[in-house]
């Protein structure tokens, strides 16, 4: 029945309207960012089509497309109209999406200085509602391997831990990293749990061979090289 009703709703527009028959016709760049929100939703509800839908999910929050960017299932949740299933799909296809930019970006990518971290990751970590610690893995040439997430959540030894860190750069061979993380709160200053990690991994790289090249601290559109402040 939900069906039906969508179906009917969605078939009252012009066909040259609708999101698929749009994208078929016209490629996808030709769709706005509700109608390739409704196309990945797929159905909407029994009172509402798939394009409203999207509608309210884009609009449920000031930061618009921003909001997907980090958005929890149980944020999604509570918009009316999406459950568990519409939530999942919304998550994987923004992962999705951010893991291909991310391997296209670091293709043969060389690291030369920390503005090269910054171009590399800053717009993908200057929206974070949390603390993400990654790690660029590079290898002789300091071409990046891979950028791998290490913890999500306020950083503390606990959570990053020698061993998380290295078995990566091990298992992929890389001759030395780069530590990232972000400031939710958009300034980049480091604390004193910022340097005494770093100096921790500092000192684990040294006996395993591989190098810490720096710690970057990733705020709002700003950054923080803590090689560069002298604090590693």
């Amino acid at each position: 029945m939900d069906k039906d009703n969508l179906y009917i709703t969605i078939k009252k527009m012009p066909e040259s309207e609708r999101p698929r028959e749009k994208l078929l016709t016209y490629g996808v760049s030709s769709l706005s960012n509700t109608e390739l929100l409704a196309i990945i939703l797929s159905t909407g509800t029994r009172k509402t089509s798939a394009i409203d839908l999207a509608t309210n999910i884009l609009y449920s929050t000031q930061e618009g497309l921003r909001f997907l960017t980090d958005c929890t299932v149980e944020e999604l949740c509570e918009i009316k109209g999406v459950g568990l299933a519409k939530a999942s799909q919304i998550i994987a296809a923004v992962e999705l999406g951010k893991r291909i930019a991310l391997t296209s970006k670091t293709k043969n990518y060389k690291i030369r200085t920390p503005d090269d971290v910054n171009n590399l990751l800053m717009e993908e970590m200057r929206y974070l509602k949390k603390e993400h610690f990654n790690i660029i893995l590079l290898n002789t040439k300091n071409e990046v391997i891979a950028v791998e997430n290490i913890s999500i959540g306020s950083l503390n030894a606990s959570i990053v831990h020698p061993r998380e860190v290295f078995v990566r750069a091990i298992k992929r061979n890389s001759s030395s990293i780069i530590l990232v993380h972000n400031h939710p709160s958009g300034d980049p200053q480091p604390s004193r749990e910022d340097i005494s990690i770093t100096k921790r991994l500092i000192e684990a790289g040294k006996l395993i061979g591989i190098e810490v090249l720096d710690h970057i601290i990733i705020g709002d559109n700003v950054y923080i090289s803590l090689k560069e402040r002298n604090m590693m």
